[in-house]
């Protein structure tokens, strides 16, 4: 996945690495490095900090990939990088980051969706970046179930902390959520 993930920047990396007079072209593939890095290392910590709702929205391939906070939080990181690997200014390094990182994510929110594409796929990337602690999960059932809105509990149009809730506790006075299930056992 690395590799097609490199390639993918290389061939998205024209005017923002290549042609790009702030990177000596000598750095060029070590440029295009950190940017592969701060995708996977982005995917990385999002999961890690419990926000896969996050990634499943960058995934979904609903949105604007340049508004979702993961893409956003790439794009930082990148910047970040590019700062302290090549001294590049705050201007410089976000000119860099923001003509690179939302195409290279558009087109991998792209290839992941697109069902005769094998080398993008959803469930081995997530295995890659989590270290094959994704692989008892279904990721593209779950990607299918959160971009129909079936996570959405409340109907008010995002997934959140209420719509949890709603799962956990059950509905109406039938019941019917996870917590009513369990407590039969403590009775």
């Amino acid at each position: 996945m690395l590799e097609q993930l490199t390639d993918l920047i290389k061939n998205h990396a024209g005017n923002s690495i290549i042609n790009n007079n702030d990177i000596p072209n000598e750095k060029n593939n070590e440029a295009i490095g950190l940017a592969s890095n701060s995708v996977v290392s982005g995917i990385q910590q999002a999961i890690s900090s419990g926000n896969l709702k996050g990634v499943l929205s960058l995934f979904s391939g609903k949105d604007d990939v340049s508004q979702n906070p993961v893409s956003q939080n790439i794009e930082s990181g990148f910047i970040d990088k590019l700062k302290s690997q090549f001294g590049l200014d705050q201007t410089q390094a976000s000119g860099a980051a923001s003509g690179l990182i939302p195409d290279v994510l558009k087109n991998l929110v792209q290839k992941t969706n697109d069902p005769g594409n094998s080398q993008f796929d959803l469930q081995n990337i997530l295995n890659q970046v989590t270290g094959g602690k994704a692989s008892g999960f279904n990721m593209q059932s779950l990607l299918d179930k959160y971009k129909s809105g079936a996570f959405d509990k409340d109907g008010d149009g995002d997934t959140d902390l209420q719509d949890v809730m709603s799962l956990l506790k059950g509905s109406g006075t039938e019941g019917g959520g996870i917590m009513d299930s369990i407590k039969g056992f403590f009775k």
